[in-house]
C-alpha cells in the first residue's frame, strides 16, 4: 500500500527528473545551433508551457495508476547520482558526432558489424553514433531518449501496465506468457517484472549490444528470456503468446517491413490474446502537436517517420487479424489496444 509519504517523495522525484532532462534539452538545443534545419512551411508546434503541462498531467496519471495498484512506484525512482551524471557526460561526449552528422545528413555511418541484419536497421537513426549496433549506443540511449521526451518516456511506457492489470483479472502471472517486441534495453520489462516478478517474459530484439543492456537490467528477476530476431520475422510458433507489447518501434520501420510485423504480432498471439501497442502520436491525433510531428524527422533522422504519422495503423492490424479495442493518448505518444478474435 502507498503512503503520503510515497507521493512526496513521486512528485519530489518526477519534478527534478523533468528539470534536470529539460536543461540537458535546452543545452543539446544551444549546442545544436547552426545545424538544426528550420521549421519553414511547416504549422506551429505546442509552447514550451503546453509541454510542461502535458508532462505534468503524465505525471499526474502515472502517480494516480500506482495509487491504483496497477503498477508498483518505479523502481529506480531515486536514480543513483553517479550513475546519472557519467550517463549526462557521455550523452554530452558524444552530442558533437551528432551534430556533425546532422550538419550533413550523414547517416549511414554505421561502422559495427551489421551481418545478416536488415538494410533498413544499419542508419544513425537520430543521428546517434553506431545506429543501435554498439555498447556505447546501447549505453546512452535511454539518456537520449529521456532528454529527447523532457523525462516523461519512462511514464509513457508504464502505462502498457494498466490494460496488462485488466487482462490479468484475477489469473495469476505466472500463466500469462508476455512477448516484448523490439525490447531495447529493457526498461518496460523492468518495471513490468518489477510488478508481476513471477510473469514469463520474451524480449526480442534486433540488437545484441542492446539485448545485452537488457539482459543487466533484468538480471534479478527469473523467467526471462532474450532473443535476436526481427518483428517481421519472430521465430515463435504460432498462438504461443497471451499479450504481445510493442513500444516505440513502428516510426523506425518501412510500411511494408511495419505491415508484416503486424502479420507476425497477430500470428504468434493465442486467440483471444491481446497486442498492447505504444508509439508516436500521428498527425490529427493531437493538432496541436502536429507542427512537431512533422519538424521531428527534419531535425532527428528518422527516414520513416514521416509515412508513419500517415499510415492508417487500426486499418494495419484489421488487415493482420486483430480487432481494435481501444485508444488512449498518452503525452506524445498513442496507446493502442488490439484483440485476437
Amino acid at each position: 500500500m502507498v503512503t503520503a509519504l510515497d507521493g512526496m517523495a513521486f512528485a519530489a522525484a518526477q519534478a527534478a527528473r523533468v528539470g534536470w532532462f529539460l536543461a540537458e534539452y535546452r543545452l543539446s538545443a544551444r549546442m545544436a545551433r547552426g545545424t538544426m534545419p528550420k521549421a519553414e512551411g511547416l504549422a506551429g508546434g505546442p509552447q514550451t508551457a503546453d509541454i510542461l503541462a502535458d508532462l505534468r498531467r503524465l505525471f499526474a496519471r502515472d502517480w494516480r495508476n500506482v495509487r491504483a495498484g496497477f503498477y508498483r512506484l518505479p523502481h529506480d525512482l531515486l536514480p543513483r547520482p553517479g550513475r546519472l551524471l557519467a550517463d549526462s557526460r557521455r550523452y554530452f561526449g558524444d552530442l558533437p558526432q551528432v551534430n556533425r552528422r546532422r550538419r550533413g545528413w550523414r547517416s549511414a555511418e554505421v561502422s559495427a558489424d551489421g551481418a545478416g541484419l536488415p538494410d533498413y536497421y544499419l542508419q544513425n537513426f537520430h543521428f546517434q553514433t553506431d545506429g543501435y549496433l554498439s555498447d556505447r549506443s546501447a549505453g546512452l540511449y535511454d539518456h537520449q531518449v529521456e532528454v529527447l521526451f523532457g523525462g516523461g518516456a519512462d511514464a509513457m511506457r508504464r502505462q502498457l501496465l494498466v490494460p496488462i492489470h485488466h487482462m490479468l483479472g484475477a489469473r495469476p502471472a505466472e500463466g500469462v506468457r508476455l512477448v516484448d517486441v523490439a525490447c531495447g534495453t529493457g526498461r518496460f520489462l523492468s518495471f513490468l517484472k518489477d510488478t508481476h516478478p513471477m510473469m514469463p517474459v520474451t524480449g526480442i530484439d534486433l540488437s545484441r549490444p542492446y539485448l545485452a543492456e537488457a539482459g543487466r537490467l533484468l538480471s534479478p528477476w527469473r523467467r526471462v528470456q532474450l532473443v535476436q530476431a526481427a518483428a517481421e520475422r519472430l521465430p515463435l510458433a504460432d498462438a504461443s503468446a497471451d499479450i504481445v507489447t510493442c513500444i516505440f518501434l513502428f516510426h523506425e520501420l518501412p510500411r511494408d517491413v511495419r505491415h508484416r510485423a503486424a502479420a507476425e504480432m497477430a500470428r504468434v498471439l493465442r486467440p483471444g490474446g491481446q497486442l498492447v501497442f505504444l508509439d508516436s502520436l500521428q498527425l490529427g491525433d493531437r493538432p496541436s502537436y502536429d507542427g512537431l510531428l512533422e519538424y521531428f524527422p527534419r531535425a532527428f533522422f528518422e527516414p520513416y517517420y514521416e509515412d508513419y504519422i500517415r499510415d492508417d495503423l487500426i486499418g494495419v492490424f484489421a488487415g493482420a487479424g486483430l480487432a481494435f479495442a481501444a485508444l488512449d493518448h498518452v503525452f506524445m505518444s498513442k496507446l493502442l489496444l488490439f484483440e485476437k478474435p
